[in-house]
């Protein structure tokens, strides 16, 4: 069978010749549908010049299957097991089948890519039946043959150690799995075929899968230890020179041999000192043999190796004496040993003694018998002893010898010798000699001869001589003779003195220095000589006489303690002199007569001298020094000591310290007192109305007392007043009271309020203060704008200012500021009003004159005025006094704002068309009457701002504020527009809802910019206001601002707007009228009338519609700048209207009876979802609202619930020219940073 691994260029025919393979042959992806078959020659008959036959190949190649037609007239097709493949080039089915057609060679051949086990089968060639042709078929069976995809030994990991004991039976199971055909297993051990016959099964575990399992049965002995089996896979699909193996090595437990000995043998001596090696040895053994060492039947730790099955244990010491006799025993053992194997041999060491021991006197008289004795130390075997004297040997010696507990033996000797005056000192020798070593150890015993000294002799002073305290004096002893050397020891008065001693040619001497003192009068000094030839010590003394003066002096009180008012008795001792001393007293320098002196005996034959005084004790003593002095006239020496009299009394402040002290409320406050006494152990109380102040620092109270010192951390008005600071101490108590004044900032308690003054009539106007100090010059009264000098009067008494105006006037109305600074903290004011009688005035600015509301909500127009006393209201229209009950069409609800204004709203029910129109306030008090116009209207776009300010300026940024104009009924936004000098373009930016003012950065410094400002709301825009020219700091230089332009339009284009919007206004009259003729003639329940300026109905959605007006320049269609900054956008109207309403201007609190839900405008969806059903108000919703939306995109952004709402541009619609706002509601500033404010929280 022929393994085709790879497909040759060459093909094989049906003889078994190679023929070339067919030219370019077609690939299967380029042959769709199959060929149509060529003619036949006239009269050939169809039939194959190739057939294809049976192939091996491995699984995963690529294999062809040839077939060529000669003459064909049928179809061709191939068949796999006889299921038809079809006459396509391309297989449906088969992805790895394709037929390779050449249609001039007639070759049909069956290409397949990857085999796999699924390709084995037998395949057919057929040709299909043809006119005269009959249908002919070549088989050709394909074999795939698939290697083994493992091999195992079973159990065991690849080159797995396997243990085993000794002739214990082991299975090792081979298995080679997924071979087609099956595999054939082989056993080698160490490379070497086994000789035993392993079991062999095999099995099927898949289609075209063979699984070989072979079990070898072992026996293993110890020399099958360490060897390898392994079991090889042998198949046609494997190369011979890479096999499939897999490998165990066995590793056969078994006991190890009987040790043995290397490096001494059983009766060697050793010498004691001798390096010894031992080595224990044993082999084989799995595991190895575990060798211990022995020593008298104790364990001996020493290292151990292993060479293959080789075990040594090597035992090093230094022969000793002690190990002579010794046994050493090795033992050898593992885990299949039942009982160590042993090996012992007993140790033999020569030695000499180490030292020999000689005792007996070390000292004699002449004519004495002395006896000696020499002991050697062990020795193996016995020493010899043998003596000599002064290098004469002795022979009357006795020997003997014993054995030594620690080993070897013991040899002992004695002798006896009688001592002569032939020498001073004899000298005996014991030698101690061990043969067998040759070695002999000397010890030697030296025996001295003993003589007696000469009597000392003691010189260096004479009896009778009197010495002086201080001085020195040398005394000198000396003794000749005596055999040993004698000893000398002074000695005073019996107590041992220390001074050297020298020996010279057999004489002796010594000499004592002394310095001179009071103990040295009568001392006896003593020379003693003595050596061991005599029992009682020699000696010579001398007895000496000293003058000396008084040491200390010693003054005691009688009484210890001392208070004014008793009699004390100070007395002097004088310690011992020689004559007795004098003694005298002394005060502060000054002699004082004394009393009672005495003389009584001292020590070291002094005399003790005594003197006493009286003194009459008073407070001024306490301090005083008193000095007693004692003196020795013959040595003209003398000693003294002070006292100074403790004298007890009271505590007692000092009379210079303060008794007023002032701190600032608010500030820290510190007292700290004097008291002097004695004892000095002073303790302090402090009280403030009889009560004690903590002295707890931990307390966390203000007030803490601190011993002497008072501490307030934080001074109070209410901390004012007397404080008592007590002084206690052994002796008695002293108070001492002081006065603390608080000085605090200013506070007006009250001013004079609710009161009107007549025009002409004085006036008064109070302020009432507290404060401390509080002087008149402390008070000054302010207004801007007004000459107080001469209008009015200042005066000041008990803590009141009063400010007098002789004749008030309508122009006085207004606030007089009342300023306290008395420079104790911050200072304090507060407005007092002036309030003069005066008829209504009316406000008639934007936001108080013209309403605007949408059909069917509730409106409301309020009406404010100035007015004193309080005015009433009247509402009309068409000149009639409206109707307000509270069930009709008109309600009004009037309240005071403050002192002065007072307004008055006028609520309309159901807002309608006939409501749109002009109404009359008329406001009436005691002094006149005042009326003003209000216009209502449909909502509409607001007017421009009325007033663009500048704020605070730095180098980089502006910030602007402005006024706004009518807003149209509705929340109206504002955009600012900016542009440096010299460009071209306007920026745009716009303002959080609500805000009035805009915060920018990022500017250039000293750069001039211009800005204006536009208000929006959801009817339309406003025109800008007139550009703000501003040149911006730089450095030292300041800005500066002015308006650049006086109207955005020519005057010719205002007159030409202002004449069409007359026309415009006549016809728009025209159509009112016509509207209203038709509204009556209409039901109530009927719709609204469509009107392109006003509302329409549409698929049910309120659209306002209006034109569509450019406000600024053309689109530039360019991306955005960085900032959120909108350039040369057109605003135009939304085309879609909101359903529900923020609250316009008509709607205000606090008046009860105005309906939000039908005033608001542009409601947030996510916060203004919660709704009281009761009031009908949105909860947590303010009157006006301030709603977190912002301008957007390329124009302005209205915000509405309505997906509808959006943003027309001028012209065209341009996609996101400037980036979308973030989705939590936070800006972009002018430096490309954040700035936000609260977003919709969802």
């Amino acid at each position: 069978i022929n393994i085709v691994i790879s497909l040759s260029a060459a093909a094989t025919n049906c003889q078994g010749k190679a023929t070339d393979a067919p030219p370019n042959p077609i690939p299967a992806a380029q042959v769709a549908p199959a060929p149509v078959p060529a003619p036949a020659p006239a009269g050939a008959v169809q039939k194959f010049r190739l057939t294809p036959h049976d192939l091996q190949i491995l699984e995963g190649t690529d294999t062809l299957l040839r077939c060529e037609v000669s003459a064909r007239a049928g179809k061709v097709q191939w068949t796999k097991d006889g299921f038809a493949l079809g006459f396509s080039a391309v297989i449906p089915g088969f992805p790895r089948y394709s037929v390779l057609v050449d249609m001039k060679q007639g070759a049909y051949n069956l290409q397949i890519k990857n085999a796999t086990l699924e390709d084995d089968a037998e395949y057919q060639c057929q040709v299909g039946p043809a006119a005269g042709n009959p249908a002919i078929r070549a088989n050709a069976k394909l074999s795939i043959v698939a290697a083994p995809s493992s091999i195992v030994i079973e159990g065991y990991a690849r080159n797995a150690k396997v243990e085993v004991e000794e002739r214990q039976n082991l299975t090792l199971h081979c298995i080679a799995e997924n071979a087609n055909p099956a595999a054939e297993i082989l056993w080698f051990q160490n490379e070497l075929p086994v000789s035993m016959v392993p079991i062999v099964t095999v099995n099927q575990t898949a289609p075209k899968r063979f699984t070989t399992s072979s079990t070898l049965h072992l026996q293993p002995r110890s020399e099958d230890d360490y060897k390898d089996f392994s079991c090889e896979a042998r198949h046609k699909a494997l190369p011979p020179d890479v096999p499939m193996r897999a490998q165990v090595q066995l590793s056969v437990l078994y006991p190890p041999g009987a040790p043995f000995f290397e490096g001494y043998s059983q009766g060697e001596t050793l010498h004691r000192g001798q390096e010894v090696q031992f080595a224990c040895r044993s082999r084989g053994g799995n595991p190895p043999a575990q060798l211990t060492w022995y020593r008298n039947g104790v364990a001996i730790t020493s290292p151990q190796r292993t060479s293959g099955r080789l075990s040594e244990n090597i035992y090093k010491f230094t022969a000793t004496a002690a190990d002579n006799g010794a046994n050493l025993v090795c033992e050898a053992k593992n885990l299949l040993a039942t009982s160590p194997l042993r090996a012992e041999l007993n140790l033999t060491v020569l030695y000499a003694p180490k030292d020999v021991y000689l005792s007996g006197a070390t000292q004699s008289k002449v004519g004495d018998t002395v006896q000696l004795s020499c002991v050697t130390a062990p020795s193996n075997p016995p020493a010899r002893i043998s003596w000599s004297m002064n290098g004469r040997p002795l022979a009357n010696s006795t020997y003997k010898t014993t054995s030594s507990s620690d080993g070897g033996w013991v040899s002992s000797s004695n002798i006896t010798m009688n001592i002569d005056s032939q020498s001073r000192t004899f000298i005996a020798v014991c030698h101690a000699l061990n043969t067998e070593l040759t070695q002999n150890v000397v010890g030697s015993h030296t025996v001295n001869v003993l003589y007696p000294p000469s009597q000392p002799l003691l010189t260096g002073f004479n009896d009778g001589d009197i010495l002086i305290s201080g001085s020195i004096l040398k005394l000198q002893c000396s003794s000749a003779g005596g055999n040993p050397a004698p000893t000398l020891q002074w000695y005073k008065n019996d107590k041992r003195l220390n001074a050297p001693a020298k020996l010279v040619d057999s004489k002796i001497t010594s000499e004592l220095s002394l310095l001179v003192n009071a103990s040295d009068n009568n001392a006896i000094y003593k020379c003693e000589v003595q050596n061991a030839a005599i029992d009682i010590p020699l000696f010579a003394t001398k007895t000496l006489g000293v003058h000396f003066p008084p040491e200390t002096v010693k003054i005691s009180v009688v009484p210890r303690n001392l208070v004014p008012g008793i009699r004390a008795k100070l007395i002097c001792d004088s310690s011992s002199s020689n004559p007795p001393a004098k003694i005298s007293w002394w005060k502060d320098g000054i002699p004082v007569e004394g009393l009672n002196l005495a003389n009584k005996p001292g020590l070291w034959g002094g005399s003790v001298s005594t003197l006493e005084m009286f003194v009459n004790i008073t407070q001024d003593l306490d301090g005083i020094i008193y000095t007693c002095q004692s003196h020795n006239e013959v040595l003209q020496r003398s000693v003294h000591e002070t006292i100074s009299l403790d004298i007890l009394y009271p505590p007692k402040f000092e009379g210079s310290q303060a008794s007023s002290f002032v701190g600032v409320e608010g500030a820290p406050f510190h007292v700290e007192l004097v008291a002097s006494g004695n004892p000095m152990a002073i303790s302090y109380t402090w009280t403030k109305d009889g009560l004690p102040i903590s002295s707890n620092s931990l307390s966390g109270q203000r007030l803490i007392s601190d011993g002497p010192r008072l501490n307030i951390s934080r001074l109070s008005r209410n901390d004012a007043g007397v404080y008592v600071c007590e002084a206690l101490n052994s002796q008695g108590i002293a108070l001492l009271e002081i006065q603390v004044a608080v000085e605090y900032a200013p506070t007006i308690t009250a001013v004079s309020e609710g009161r009107s003054f007549k025009a002409g009539e004085p006036a008064v106007l109070a302020c009432h203060i507290q404060a401390r100090p509080l002087e008149a010059a402390h008070v000054r009264w302010s207004r801007d704008g007004y000459d107080l000098g001469s209008r009015t009067i200042f005066s000041f008494e008990n803590g009141t200012a009063l400010l007098q105006i002789a004749r008030v006037e309508r122009s006085d109305i207004g606030n007089f500021t009342c300023i306290v600074d008395n420079q104790r903290g911050a200072p304090a004011a507060q407005n007092v009003l002036l309030v003069v009688q005066t008829a209504p005035e009316i406000d008639h600015t934007p936001g108080f004159t013209r309403y605007a509301a949408r059909l069917g909500v509730r409106a409301q127009l309020i009406c404010r005025a100035l007015a004193s006393p309080q005015p009433s209201f009247i509402w009309r229209r068409h000149g009639k006094d409206l109707k307000m009950q509270r069930r009709n069409k008109f309600k009004s609800v009037e309240r005071q704002v403050d002192v002065l204004n007072y307004e008055s709203a006028l609520v309309i029910e159901n807002t309608s068309t006939d409501d749109y129109g002009q109404y009359e306030c008329v406001v009436r008090n005691a002094l006149g009457q005042a009326s003003t116009t209000l216009d209502f209207s449909k909502p509409s776009r607001p007017d421009t701002p009325l007033q663009l300010r500048v704020g605070n300026v730095s180098d980089t940024g502006v910030e602007l504020n402005w006024s706004p104009g009518f807003d149209g009924g509705m929340q109206t936004y504002f955009r600012l527009r900016m542009k440096q000098h010299g460009e071209d373009k306007y920026k745009y930016v716009d303002a959080k809802p609500g805000n009035l003012n805009v915060s920018l950065d990022g500017l250039k410094p000293g750069a001039t910019y211009y800005f204006s400002v536009m208000a929006a709301n959801e009817a339309g825009g406003s025109k800008f206001m007139p550009d703000i020219k501003l040149t911006l700091s730089k450095g030292s230089q300041p800005h500066s601002a002015e308006y650049t332009e006086k109207d955005e339009l020519p005057n010719v284009m205002i007159i030409g707007i202002t004449s069409a919007a007359m026309v415009l206004l006549v016809l728009n009259a025209a159509l009112v009228a016509w509207f209203v003729i038709r509204r009556q003639n209409k039901s109530q329940s009927e719709a609204e009338p469509s009107n392109d300026d006003v509302y329409s109905k549409d698929d049910n959605q309120s659209v306002y519609k209006l034109p569509i007006t450019a406000l600024q320049a053309d689109v530039q269609k360019k991306a955005a700048a960085s900032t959120y900054l909108v350039e040369n956008v057109d605003i135009i109207q939304s085309t879609s209207y909101p359903p529900k309403y923020q609250e316009s201007s008509m709607c205000t609190p606090p008046y009860p009876l105005c309906n939000p839900d039908f005033t608001r405008t542009l409601p947030n969806p996510k916060r203004h979802s919660q709704r009281n059903s009761a009031t009908g108000m949105i909860d947590g919703m303010p009157m006006r609202s301030k709603d977190d939306h912002m301008l957007i995109s390329n124009g302005l952004y209205i915000p509405s619930p309505s997906p509808a709402s959006s943003l027309v541009i001028k012209g065209s619609y341009i996609s996101s020219p400037s980036p979308a706002p973030p989705a939590d509601g936070s800006y972009f500033n002018m430096s490309d940073k954040y700035m936000s404010y609260p977003p919709v929280v969802s």
